[in-house]
C-alpha cells in the first residue's frame, strides 16, 4: 500500500499533554446524500471490546450503518462488513482481537467480498496500527475514536477505490451530537455525559487514545434522558472516564452533582453512573445520591491499590486515608450502599507488604464485587518504563489471594438481602435456565427467579430473595 493512500496522524505522549487545553467543538451528525446508500443490500456485524464507553460507541456505529442501508447480521462470519471496536487498556483485550482477526482471515479467503474494519482505541496507538498494516494486510478500514461521524464517507471511499482506507485523527477530540443509535436494550440505555480523560494515571493509555476531558452540554444530556423516558426506558447509566469531573472544562460552576439533581426530575426510574475517580467524588455528588430517589444506592469507585506509595507511583492523586474517608461518608449518606471497585496487583515493584495493604483496604471497605487485574504494561505509558522486580508467578498468586477475599465479600453482600424483597428490572430469560427470568436490583445484584412471563422483560418487579450465591441471588416473584 502506498503512503499517499494513508490518512494517518498519531499523537505522541508529548503532543497529548501539550494539546490538553485545546478548545472543544460540538459537531452535529450530518449524512451527506452521496453516501446514504453505501450499505444497501449489505449486512454488518460489530464486535465490541472493552468498557461501557465502547459499547455506547458501538451503538452509534450500528446506528450510522443502518442509516446508510446496512442490515444487522446474526452471524458475524456471514456479514458483508465486520467492524471490530477495540480496547487498548490491557494486553489481554488486544490478544483477543488478534485472535478474531485470525479467524476473519480465513473467512475472507473464502469470501473476498467481505470487508473488515478496525476502530476504537487500538488504532489510536501507533504501534498497534503498524502491526495491523504489517501483520493483517487484509483489514480494509482503520479509523479512530475521534472520527466515527466520518464512517459513511470512509466506507464510500473503501468501496469506490477498492483499496485500504485509514483515517486516525490525532485531535484531542470533539463532541458528536445527534448521531443515530441502535440501542441494544429497549429499557436500559448508556448516556455519554463526557469524553476523554485528564488524569494520566501512569499505567493507563486512555488519555492518549480518547483525548482530553470534554463535557457535553447539560441541556443535551437532559433532553436525551427525557427522550428515553418518553420511549419507555427505565434506566440510564451515565458514562465518562471520570464522570465526577463533569463540567470542570466548562468553568460555569455546574457540576456532576447538579446534573444528578436535574436528571432526577426527568421521570427516569433509575440512574447509575460510571466510572468515578475518588479524588473528584465531592460532597455535592454524595448529597445528591442521598437526596435523589432515582439515583441507585450503588457505586463503582476504583481504588486500584491500598498502598499510598503505590498510589503515588500510579499518579492516582489521593491517599488510602482520603479514599476511606469518602467511603465512610458514602455509607453515612446512603445507608446500605453497594460499593464495587477496580484493583491492580503486581504494579512494578509492588512489595508483599504493599499488597497486604490492599487486602487490608478490601477488608475495611467490604467491596461487594471488584474487577481485579494483574498489571499489564501498555507501551507509551510511564509505568511501562519502570523496572519491575516482581515475578509473574508471584503476581498470579497475589491475584488469587485477592480474588478469594473479594469473593467472600461479594457473597456476603448478596447474603444481606436474603429474606428481603427487592425491586428488579427484568432484563431477559436466564442464559443458564430457560425457566427463570433475570435482572438487576437497585443495588446492582443479579437476581434470578422462576417465571415464563416474557411480558415482564423491561419492567420493574418485586422479588423476595431466597438464596444467595457468590455472583447472583435467587428469588421468588412477589408482584408484577
Amino acid at each position: 500500500m502506498s503512503k499517499k493512500k494513508m490518512k494517518l496522524s498519531m499523537p505522541s505522549l508529548k503532543d497529548a499533554r501539550s494539546r490538553k487545553f485545546e478548545s472543544t467543538e460540538v459537531i452535529s451528525y450530518h449524512l451527506d446524500g452521496k453516501f446514504s446508500h453505501v450499505g444497501e443490500n449489505k449486512t454488518y456485524y460489530v464486535f465490541t471490546y472493552g468498557c461501557q464507553g465502547n459499547e455506547a460507541d458501538s451503538e452509534v456505529i450500528s446506528g450510522i450503518l443502518e442509516g446508510v442501508g446496512y442490515k444487522r447480521s446474526v452471524d458475524p462470519y456471514k456479514a458483508d462488513l465486520v467492524i471490530l471496536n477495540t480496547c487498548a487498556i490491557r494486553e489481554n483485550a488486544e490478544n483477543r482481537i488478534w485472535g478474531v482477526l485470525g479467524n476473519l482471515k480465513g473467512v475472507k479467503r473464502d469470501n473476498p467480498e467481505l470487508r473488515i474494519g478496525i476502530c476504537g482505541c487500538m488504532p489510536q496507538e501507533e504501534n498497534a496500527t503498524e502491526k495491523l498494516l504489517t501483520s493483517y494486510p487484509f483489514v480494509d478500514l482503520i479509523f479512530g475514536t475521534h472520527n466515527i461521524q466520518s464512517l459513511p464517507r470512509l466506507l464510500f471511499e473503501m468501496y469506490q477505490k477498492q483499496s485500504k482506507v485509514i483515517e486516525v485523527l490525532s485531535t484531542q477530540g470533539n463532541i458528536l451530537e445527534d448521531a443515530p443509535k441502535h440501542r441494544e436494550s429497549k429499557h436500559k440505555a448508556w448516556v455519554n455525559i463526557m469524553f476523554g480523560c485528564d488524569e494520566f494515571c501512569t499505567y493507563c493509555i486512555v488519555p492518549y487514545t480518547r483525548g482530553k476531558e470534554r463535557s457535553r452540554d447539560k441541556d443535551e444530556i437532559i433532553k436525551e434522558v427525557e427522550d428515553l423516558v418518553a420511549k419507555g426506558y427505565k434506566e440510564v447509566t451515565l458514562l465518562g472516564q471520570n464522570v465526577n469531573s463533569y463540567g470542570n472544562d466548562k468553568h460555569d460552576g455546574y457540576t456532576f452533582g447538579d446534573l444528578l439533581y436535574d436528571l432526577d426530575k426527568t421521570g427516569i426510574e433509575r440512574i447509575r453512573y460510571t466510572t468515578s475517580h475518588p479524588k473528584d467524588l465531592d460532597e455535592k455528588t454524595i448529597q445528591a445520591m442521598h437526596d435523589c430517589k432515582h439515583v441507585m444506592p450503588q457505586l463503582h469507585l476504583p481504588v486500584q491499590s491500598g498502598d499510598n506509595e503505590v498510589l503515588k507511583k500510579m499518579n492516582r492523586k489521593y491517599t488510602v486515608e482520603e479514599y476511606l474517608a469518602k467511603v465512610k461518608r458514602l455509607k453515612e449518606m446512603v445507608p446500605g450502599i453497594s460499593l464495587t471497585t477496580d484493583i491492580i496487583v503486581g504494579f512494578p515493584n509492588e512489595t508483599e507488604e504493599q499488597f497486604k495493604h490492599t487486602l487490608d483496604l478490601v477488608n475495611a471497605v467490604e467491596f461487594e464485587g471488584a474487577y481485579t487485574f494483574i498489571y499489564s504494561p501498555r507501551e507509551g505509558t510511564p509505568a511501562a518504563r519502570m523496572e519491575d522486580s516482581v515475578p509473574f508467578e508471584e503476581k498470579k498468586e497475589r491475584l488469587e489471594r485477592l480474588n478469594e477475599r473479594v469473593d467472600y465479600f461479594y457473597r456476603k453482600g448478596n447474603e444481606r438481602f436474603v429474606g428481603e424483597t427487592v425491586k428488579v428490572l427484568v432484563d431477559s430469560v436466564s442464559k443458564n435456565n430457560p425457566d427463570n427470568l433475570c435482572g438487576y436490583s437497585e443495588h446492582l445484584k443479579l437476581v434470578h427467579f422462576p417465571s415464563h412471563n416474557l411480558a415482564l422483560i423491561g419492567t420493574i418487579v418485586e422479588v423476595k430473595i431466597t438464596e444467595a450465591k457468590t455472583w447472583f441471588q435467587m428469588g421468588e416473584l412477589v408482584s408484577e
